[in-house]
């Protein structure tokens, strides 16, 4: 199924995403983040690709595979630029294809020093468009509510999303947020600019100090005045941090359902507990 097909159909949609083991932990360890989301059903699953040469990257395939054939969850791989060249490229969706993978995302992605950039795609819409002319494949993309990094300005930014939605890509999942306005705000401005595909909203739970700032160093995400208390309030005590944080997270996807958002995309750290603790809250809300 290509993942677009998910909308529309009256409901919330509901997606997750993992990461592959780091390369000391064997690939198996996956199975404990893959049979607590199983129990929660989200509607797919994301799988992310890194810029730590092929073998990360053919884990990634290994998993969205596994997630696909053995969970029989629609699986996402996640595909970038830095760390693929045409011919990484095209042995990966042949794997693909044949594993049943349907759906990929395709990412501009963050340079590794310790691995040289590929440079077949300079950006992700060259990469969106170039899946889209080897095969059937349902193609997704990123997009930034408070505009990316290196964008100069919100006009810039959102002009280069729909040269990726004009490229071909079929379905957003956005960038994480702490503020649902930033995230509305920004879907004014997309829609108004003749971006039709439907968006998902990243949320992350914050469930640590540390690594959010660090999250939010290497993505521009700001911190709203509420989360800076509670950061400020449980910094030092992190059972309370985490559930302060998981709180916080249902309150957004609450107040985004609200807000007719079309999906919700929860980036898990490869922690099915807390998935399911955010899943089993807004569980009857979604269907509304």
């Amino acid at each position: 199924m290509k993942l677009c097909e998910l909308f529309g159909q009256g409901r919330t949609v509901f997606s997750c995403e993992v990461f592959p083991p780091k390369k000391t932990a064997p690939v198996d360890s996956i199975y404990q983040t893959l049979d607590g989301l199983k129990d929660i059903r989200p509607d797919f699953i994301s799988v992310t690709f890194g810029a730590g040469g092929s073998q990360v990257n053919q884990t990634t395939r290994e998993i969205a595979a596994l997630i696909e054939n053995q969970y029989h969850i629609p699986a996402m791989a996640h595909l970038t630029c830095v760390a693929a060249g045409k011919e990484d490229v095209d042995r990966l969706l042949s794997e693909l294809k044949e594993d049943g993978v349907e759906n990929i995302l395709a990412l501009r992605g963050d340079v590794n020093p310790a691995y040289p950039p590929k440079t077949d795609f300079k950006y992700a819409g060259e990469l969106v468009r170039y899946i889209r002319e080897q095969g059937d494949f349902g193609v997704s993309a990123a997009c930034y509510p408070e505009g990316h990094l290196e964008s100069p300005d919100p006009v810039s930014d959102i002009r280069h999303l729909k040269e990726k939605v004009d490229a071909g890509a079929q379905h957003l999942v956005s960038q994480l947020f702490f503020d649902n306005d930033d995230f509305f705000r920004f879907l004014e401005r997309v829609r108004i600019a003749g971006i039709n595909v439907p968006i998902e909203a990243g949320i992350m739970p914050v469930l640590s100090e540390s690594s959010i700032q660090r999250m939010v160093s290497m993505c521009g995400a700001s911190l709203p005045s509420k989360l800076t208390r509670i950061l400020a309030r449980y910094g030092d005590h992190p059972e309370a941090l985490r559930e302060a944080g998981i709180a916080y997270a249902i309150d957004q996807i609450s107040d985004l359902i609200a807000g007719g958002v079309e999906g919700i995309h929860l980036y898990t750290m490869n922690n099915p507990d807390v998935a399911k603790q955010i899943a089993g809250s807004i569980a009857s809300i979604r269907k509304v």
